[in-house]
């Protein structure tokens, strides 16, 4: 039976019949799922096995009774249409039950809910009981040996008192010893830690990774209820399970498991875009989007912290809300599970701008969680800076992957000193070392302190040298975003700027790189063009023909990056007249005309500002002369928004030269703008 991947587990949507189903319909339903419950005999309990095989043997008893009255076309009197529609309903929930204990990658979470699962089970067997008992069994045409024994069943049923398994007992006394280990900053046996997790069913990295990745998944469900308790028990679940994957299993198995992360059917990406579900404030996947009345959709708790600012204006056009209400779009929300479940892929690492696909925790833990994370973050760092290829190889994964998300697991790998190994590691040449190596470093590079020890250990040589030269182009996206993530600090900036294989080598990746790598290279350009030295550089490196190039993209977020950055260059005259060399007026003129997108628009209206401010009177007059642009800013000036300033300000200068002293103060504002956007 495929499991119903959208149903939370322990929960239990049972679907009431309908009253007017035909009594036949009904009895052929309760056949049905009496099937399926005893398909289940076959299966493996990791736990709860007694009761489980106590509930499937009663309703394979059922299904004996069921299949003779269907067989002997009795006629089903409205006492009994009553009954089955409640033991159908109540055999739903053991279906569920059962399906729960029996899921790949829940054993640990089943297992910490013992008593709740026992309780479902024991309440639910003894309403089947109830409703045997109305059963009007001398109206239905079955033979009295099946009679007796349907009797029997419901007598059993009543009586039913089975507790939590005794070996489901040592298991969960065996998981808080451990813990309390770790608490006590004790490091556990390994041999104990690994017959725990056989008992448990966790035989494989792949394994443990599963009960990672559902314990994860709850703890967003989570999130969004702000259910503290939970939240604290399953991160401490979280920190039990990091610390088995990456301390009792050494090889990662699983078919191309170093490559799920980048490997994917292309044809999907184009109908699925990643880039699509990131919220345009904190450029990370959205969790929870939520649509405001300008129609843009963020991220709930980033647009809930725009608000609570004082900003009563949509972050992407500028326009004003007409409400601060928020509404879930859930069509998104959705679409990118979906993506998520159905790909297998994992977009962890920045295309362009990104942080993860999860949202970023500053997760809830507690002492025993901390703790395991900090003795596997010494753990990692042993193996990789005394271990074989191998086991250095597989180290890098697990930070690749410990550090996505989670700003305890980047505190503890920074703090045990992951980066300065990572650092001499990244030179590997096998690449995928040398990839899992760099995603690490990028996700440690979203640390503040991470950042610092990255460029102070002298970080900067080797991420250039795979920026240029990475053995994947995976490798060389994830250092282009590397750099974005570091030139956020303004010093670093104008270091980044002083290497000449730097900008070379981000402008190669805008001429070279995918989609993915050019909206990376875009991004970390345009926050090194904050420092003013690196405008020249920049365009001394060829940036302004490479981004010219990209405007013709079919990926419109692809176009509007590379405008943000030629709209940054544009500002000074150097960089005003390498544009006017590169393109004609008229060209972005006719994408200004022709966009959608209102962040293109902008752009383009930008360009327009700097390149009349910058160029003279004949860049104004010539600018004039385009068809149909004059009558395309005054309908942008009806929208009251930034954008609609800058229309406004573009047509001053268009009808009435003496307003370039307004022009320079707008164009002087155009970065701070844009930088709302980036951090």
């Amino acid at each position: 039976m495929t499991q119903n991947s959208s149903r939370r587990i322990l929960t239990f949507p049972a679907v009431h019949p309908s009253e007017d189903v035909s009594p036949a319909v009904l009895l052929q339903a309760v056949i049905n799922i009496c099937r399926i419950i005893s398909t289940y005999s076959s299966k493996s309990f990791p736990s709860h096995n007694r009761i489980a095989r106590e509930a499937i043997r009663e309703i394979g008893s059922l299904l004996i009774l069921f299949e003779e009255t269907q067989d002997h076309g009795s006629i089903l009197t409205e006492s009994v249409v009553l009954c089955l529609s409640e033991i159908y309903v109540y055999l739903q929930k053991i279906q569920f039950l059962l399906e729960d204990c029996t899921r790949e990658g829940a054993r640990l979470w089943v297992l910490v809910q013992s008593k709740r699962v026992v309780d479902e089970f024991q309440l639910l067997i003894r309403s089947i009981a109830t409703a045997l008992d109305l059963l009007p069994l001398a109206s239905m045409d079955v033979c009295v040996e099946v009679r007796e024994m349907v009797e029997l069943v419901a007598k059993q049923a009543r009586k039913v008192k089975i507790g939590i398994d005794p070996d489901d007992k040592q298991t969960s006394m065996d998981v808080h010893l451990i813990l309390s280990q770790f608490e006590k900053k004790i490091v556990p046996n390994s041999s104990d830690l690994k017959r725990l997790v056989t008992r448990l069913g966790i035989r494989s990295w792949t394994d443990c990774n599963r009960e990672i990745r559902f314990l994860e998944e709850e703890m967003e469900r989570e999130n969004s209820k702000e259910n503290e308790r939970r939240i604290m028990l399953l991160s401490i679940l979280v920190g039990f399970m990091n610390y088995c994957r990456g301390v009792l299993f050494d090889v990662v198995d699983g078919p191309n498991v170093e490559n799920t992360d980048i490997k994917y059917d292309s044809k999907m990406l184009d109908c699925l875009n990643p880039e699509d579900f990131r919220c345009p404030i904190s450029l990370e996947l959205m969790t929870d989007p939520v649509i405001i009345t300008t129609g843009q959709t963020y991220d709930r708790s980033s647009i809930q912290k725009w608000l609570k600012a004082g900003n009563l204006s949509c972050p992407k056009t500028g326009e004003k809300l007409k409400s601060t209400e928020l509404i879930p779009n859930l069509a998104l929300q959705n679409l990118i599970q979906q993506f998520l479940r159905n790909s297998g892929v994992t977009i962890s690492e920045p295309g362009s701008r990104s942080h993860d696909l999860r949202r970023t925790h500053v997760t809830r833990s507690s002492a025993s969680g901390t703790e395991a994370m900090r003795m596997l973050a010494i753990f990692l760092v042993e193996k990789l800076s005394t271990g074989t290829e191998a086991e250095r190889n597989k180290a890098a994964y697990e930070i690749r992957l410990l550090t996505k998300s989670n700003t305890i697991n980047r505190d503890c790998l920074v703090e045990a000193g992951a980066i300065l190994w990572l650092l001499n590691l990244v030179s590997s040449k096998n690449p995928i070392t040398q990839h899992n190596t760099m995603a690490a470093l990028l996700n440690l590079s979203k640390h503040s302190k991470g950042k610092t020890l990255i460029f102070e250990s002298g970080g900067l040589d080797p991420i250039i040298a795979v920026l240029r030269n990475g053995l994947k182009m995976e490798a060389r996206h994830n250092a282009a975003a590397t750099l974005f993530y570091l030139a956020s600090i303004d010093e670093y900036r104008e270091a980044i700027g002083e290497i000449p294989e730097s900008l070379l080598a981000l402008v190669g990746l805008l001429r070279d790189g995918t989609d993915r790598g050019k909206k990376n290279a875009a991004v970390a350009l345009f926050v090194l063009l904050r420092f003013p030295g690196n405008h020249q550089r920049a365009i001394a490196a060829g940036a302004i023909p490479a981004l010219m190039n990209l405007l013709t993209s079919d990926r419109e977020d692809v176009v509007n990056d590379s405008l943000s950055v030629l709209a940054a260059l544009a500002e000074g005259s150097e960089g005003s007249n390498a544009v006017l060399r590169e393109i004609e007026i008229s060209s972005i003129v006719k994408m200004l005309i022709s966009a959608t997108s209102s962040a293109v628009k902008e752009h383009c209206i930008s360009i327009l500002v700097s390149l009349c401010v910058n160029g003279g009177p004949e860049v104004v007059s010539d600018t004039k002369k385009m068809p149909s642009l004059v009558q395309s800013l005054c309908l942008l000036l009806k929208e009251g928004t930034r954008m609609s300033r800058k229309a406004n300000l573009l047509l001053g200068i268009l009808h009435d030269r003496r307003k370039r002293s307004s022009t320079g103060m707008l164009v002087s504002s155009i970065r701070q703008e844009h930088v709302i956007h980036v951090q």
